[in-house]
């Protein structure tokens, strides 16, 4: 392995506090809409999943700081939109990936939120996990943070880790301490460094750690996403204060 010329752009970060214009964006006037999914951008994310659906899209919440609110879809269980980047962060390539973002939900119910890395972002964004009563499931390899209104510990933040080699996770090995109360924000942080350890912080406190194991090899490309998709034909909502994502940039030839 070798590396190209260095320069002083080597640090990501990627940066949005929605306090900023009017988000223009209902559903289906999104660019490059399509009848099976559609995206946009937002600053400096992506917004991916049934943006096509009536009840779904992203609009601007007047509240102190600036909130964007993400709205799930009723057409169908896990359909829903997250903002996030490409699949293009590796923890083996680009050094430490830290997702964090400050979040709030009206209600806890009918609704799915992860705020994580996971190994996919397609236009038609699904959830990366499912939850019912005590069991995760992997839809698609994925580290972060879990809220499911399915789970029996329903209010809980969750903190799931699994991996191209899991099938599921029992959600009471991974639950936190901090519950999410509604109407109040959270600050959720989520570190996965170049050995592939990872660390869950929420509102400070450092509320789990996970060693070295996560396939962090330079193969293993992540996105980071923060999303909501629906549990049952019920529109879920989920208010972003900020989103922030760093990494380090990839100097290999």
């Amino acid at each position: 392995m070798s590396l190209t010329g260095m320069s002083g752009n080597g640090k990501i970060r990627l940066f949005n506090d929605f306090l900023g214009p009017e988000i223009p964006i209902g559903n289906a006037v999104a660019y490059g809409s399509t009848a099976g999914g559609c995206h946009s951008f937002i600053g400096d994310f992506k917004l991916t999943g049934s943006i096509h659906d009536t009840d779904s899209g992203i609009v601007s919440v007047g509240k102190a700081s600036g909130y964007a609110r993400l709205l799930s879809s009723a057409s169908a269980n896990g359909d829903g939109l997250a903002l996030g980047t490409e699949v293009s962060l590796s923890p083996a390539l680009n050094g430490a990936l830290v997702l964090e973002a400050r979040v709030e939900m009206a209600a806890l119910t009918a609704r799915n939120v992860f705020i994580g890395f996971s190994s996919a972002n397609a236009d038609e964004a699904k959830e990366p996990a499912t939850a019912t009563t005590t069991t995760i499931t992997k839809v698609v390899p994925c580290v972060g943070f879990l809220f499911d209104s399915q789970l029996t510990a329903s209010t809980g933040w969750h903190m799931p880790y699994i991996l191209a080699s899991d099938t599921t996770q029992t959600s009471t090995n991974v639950v936190s301490s901090q519950t999410a109360v509604a109407a109040e924000s959270d600050v959720l942080r989520i570190q996965v460094n170049p050995d592939g350890s990872a660390e869950w912080w929420i509102n400070g406190k450092l509320e789990q750690t996970v060693g070295a194991g996560l396939a962090a090899t330079p193969a293993t490309l992540m996105a980071a996403l923060v999303g909501v998709w629906s549990t049952t034909t019920t529109v879920g909502s989920l208010d972003v204060d900020f989103i922030e994502v760093t990494a380090n940039r990839d100097w290999t030839r």
